[in-house]
């Protein structure tokens, strides 16, 4: 088996410790676009899926908790075969508890997926590619199992918060962070863009698409910061650098404030697409 990044041994450390905090921070806060909306970001990719009475297999690479297997399994198609991929064993744990038994649930790397080549229809995966090490490897494996033709489709971060407040955010992070910030690299910078993300997939793929899919929140200050613990740069600073960033935030963020004492933000994310070819 091959070792473990930095990266990867962080991720299943946090994940262990906060089972399901991605889908805390998701699953309740609608998701729209230029195109239409929906109920969630996880639910852009559940309407992808056709509901039809034909076979079908669907992979959701990085579970988690098992949030967009649970919305899929909830259709009680008889003939949709839902599988769940990731590294984590109390995310799996999770979503085992969640799930009905039929859901496969698979431990492992998304570099080296315990599947066979083309043997899955639809492949999704929520917030967790550009996190992910080695993502060539990565991608020759969702083309491996994916059968000729199969769709591929994932959310993936855009930009961090939306408006002002993330321009406020990054003014007072970045100094504080580069002062108590361990280096880490977190997956591959290609994933930040269509461009990165057409190269990517220019071998096995075609018909790429893309969406901003923008997820508005109007929390209070004090609301935003809770969200921002369960960030991994956030929760990766001391003590002392997080008491600072978030004084420093609750200053900075007090003009943006409207009449509620709500700020409007949320988070970007962008929708790929892809067909096997």
């Amino acid at each position: 088996m091959t070792p473990l990044t930095a990266a990867e041994t962080y991720l299943q450390d946090f994940h262990q410790r906060q089972v399901g905090v991605t889908s805390a921070a998701f699953a309740h806060l609608p998701a729209s676009s230029r195109t239409g909306g929906w109920a969630s970001s996880y639910d852009v990719l559940t309407s992808l899926i056709p509901s039809a009475d034909t076979p079908l297999s669907v992979l959701d690479l990085a579970c988690g908790d098992g949030h967009l297997l649970g919305l899929l399994a909830a259709r009680r198609q008889p003939r949709l075969q839902l599988l769940g991929a990731d590294m984590s064993e109390a995310e799996l744990a999770a979503a085992r508890a969640a799930l009905p038994a039929s859901v496969r649930l698979l431990l492992g790397r998304a570099q080296a997926l315990d599947l066979p080549s083309a043997s899955v229809d639809y492949l999704v995966s929520h917030m967790a590619l550009m996190l992910m090490n080695d993502i060539e490897q990565v991608v020759r494996e969702m083309r491996r199992v994916l059968r000729p033709a199969g769709q591929f489709a994932a959310i993936v971060g855009r930009t961090f918060l939306l408006g002002e407040v993330n321009d406020v955010f990054m003014r007072v992070f970045k100094p504080i962070a580069s002062d108590a910030l361990p280096s880490m690299r977190f997956g591959d910078r290609r994933t930040g863009s269509e461009a990165g993300w057409r190269e990517l997939l220019d071998t096995g793929f075609a018909d790429v698409a893309f969406d901003d899919i923008d997820v508005p929140w109007t929390p209070t200050p004090g609301e935003l910061w809770t969200a921002l613990l369960d960030t991994y740069d956030i929760d990766r600073l001391d003590d002392g650098a997080r008491r600072r960033l978030r004084s420093a935030l609750m200053e900075a963020m007090a003009p943006l404030q409207d009449g509620d004492g709500k700020i409007a933000t949320g988070w970007g994310l962008r929708l790929v697409r892809a067909r096997a070819a």
